[in-house]
């Protein structure tokens, strides 16, 4: 697959030092993603056991042990990752998973 937009998670990660241990489970996330070919909603959950599947070829994935969320269009006929959004548990709560669109979450509440 390939994850559009790397640049969306360096930013979040080097956004403030309370975001700095984001970078590595990112970057392990984003090595898994580009990586795999997956075809339907079902391989992506056998490979990622905590990962949500929503409607739309949307899915949220658990970083750092649920610490940060991520959440993904994925186009399988294309091998695209389409990043949408990635932010703390708490800053996820306050959004729509299946409607956000490319973007990260202010510290703002």
């Amino acid at each position: 697959m390939r994850v559009i937009a790397k640049r969306t998670l360096r930013e979040f990660w080097q956004s403030g030092p309370q975001y700095g241990d984001a970078q590595g489970p990112i970057e392990a996330w984003h090595a898994e993603a580009e990586r795999a070919s997956w075809r339907t909603p079902q391989e992506v959950k056998a490979q990622f056991r905590s990962a949500s599947v929503l409607e739309g070829g949307r899915v949220v994935f658990n970083i750092a042990g649920n610490k940060y969320r991520l959440v993904a269009a994925l186009d399988y006929v294309r091998q695209a990752c389409f990043v949408k959004f990635i932010g703390t548990h708490e800053q996820y709560d306050r959004i729509d998973a299946e409607t956000v669109q490319h973007e990260r979450s202010s510290d703002s509440n």
